[in-house]
């Protein structure tokens, strides 16, 4: 597959092109706002065009699908136009500003029959696919998840996750992790209560706690913040037992990782080799344009996400917990949350 990559930004650089580099397809092109910049990328990586504009890329470039990482606020436009130009399309998370806009965003790329997938790159790898192994098939009663990702953000003026008009804030940056964590195993909340804090004067949120709520009173907490040290997990309590999965979103590619667990009273530590889960992330995405199946982290999924956290922006801006519409009326079996085939059995 031949990539085109619509902006410069750090996760590009530091991990998407190294990825697609590390693979059997290739980026053919490249775009930046600077064209200098873009020329100073192209050069970095060996990339055969370059374009001092998005839409220059997407018009003229010898390209089968773009990667969009973005800002937040432009993900949902650069996507619809790049599938309006007929390309399939792997967008950094978060989709979109919001569930309603996501949902035009799904629906406008069906319209163009393109591939959409969100660049959830920890739901590739073999250590995730585990977890949620383990906590359907030997867990019971799964009873609660709590789910946090925080990392210190250097005060930078221009920085575009301090910036309300780019939809930034730690929940739409990092928050969106462990929201997506606590949904492989819970399903759609019922309700959320949340509290954030802004401590940058930035009018985003740079720490936000968070409880989601079920009818059947399982419960969920998960925070984000940029305000102190690097932490990164998830832990599944049940009737039964527990995992916890430590390291758990941005994981390393030259480390092993280890997901430890108790279940039926037996504790055990699985131990995984080093791998690249945006490599892994790629090649899913370049199978499913190829064959025409749906992505793990398709559009729906993307969808049932953004409205969690819609919900727990629009809670920490009342002070009171609110309904989350989207698991009345739309959400996904469990399931389709997390790309199980119910009638596979273990003796396939």
């Amino acid at each position: 597959m031949k990539f085109g990559v619509l902006g410069a930004a750090g996760i590009a650089r530091k991990a998407f092109l190294p990825a697609v580099e590390s693979s059997e397809h290739e980026v053919r092109a490249i775009a930046s706002r600077s064209e200098d910049r873009a020329a100073d990328v192209a050069e970095e990586y060996s990339i055969h065009e370059h374009y001092g504009g998005y839409e220059d890329l997407l018009e003229d470039a010898d390209v089968d699908a773009v990667y969009v990482p973005l800002p937040n606020a432009l993900h949902a436009e650069w996507t619809k136009r790049a599938a309006d130009a007929g390309l399939d399309v792997l967008c950094e998370k978060p989709l979109a500003s919001d569930a309603p806009e996501a949902r035009e965003v799904v629906d406008h790329c069906e319209d163009r029959g393109v591939t959409l997938m969100e660049a959830f790159m920890y739901r590739y790898h073999p250590r995730t696919e585990r977890a949620i192994e383990l906590a359907r098939e030997e867990l019971e009663d799964v009873r609660s998840v709590d789910a946090a990702f925080k990392f210190p953000l250097f005060d930078r003026p221009d920085d575009v996750r301090l910036s309300r008009d780019l939809a930034g804030g730690s929940l739409m940056d990092v928050g969106c992790y462990a929201v997506s964590a606590a949904r492989q195993f819970l399903g759609e909340p019922n309700r959320a209560y949340a509290y954030s804090h802004d401590s940058r004067d930035a009018d985003v949120d740079t720490e936000l706690s968070g409880i989601l709520q079920y009818n059947d009173g399982t419960s969920a907490r998960i925070a984000s913040g940029f305000d102190t040290e690097t932490v990164q997990f998830y832990r599944v309590e049940a009737a039964n037992g527990w995992l916890e999965v430590r390291t758990a979103f941005d994981a390393p590619t030259d480390e092993p990782l280890e997901l430890e667990y108790l279940i039926d009273g037996e504790r055990d530590v699985e131990t995984f080799d080093p791998v690249d889960q945006f490599r892994l992330e790629v090649d899913h995405f370049a199978e499913c344009v190829e064959s025409g199946t749906t992505p793990r982290t398709d559009g729906e999924e993307s969808i049932a996400n953004m409205a969690v956290i819609d919900t727990l922006r629009e809670s920490a801006a009342l002070g009171l917990p609110v309904s989350n519409e989207f698991a009345e009326r739309d959400a996904p079996s469990m399931d389709e949350i997390t790309g199980q085939d119910p009638s596979s059995s273990d003796d396939e």
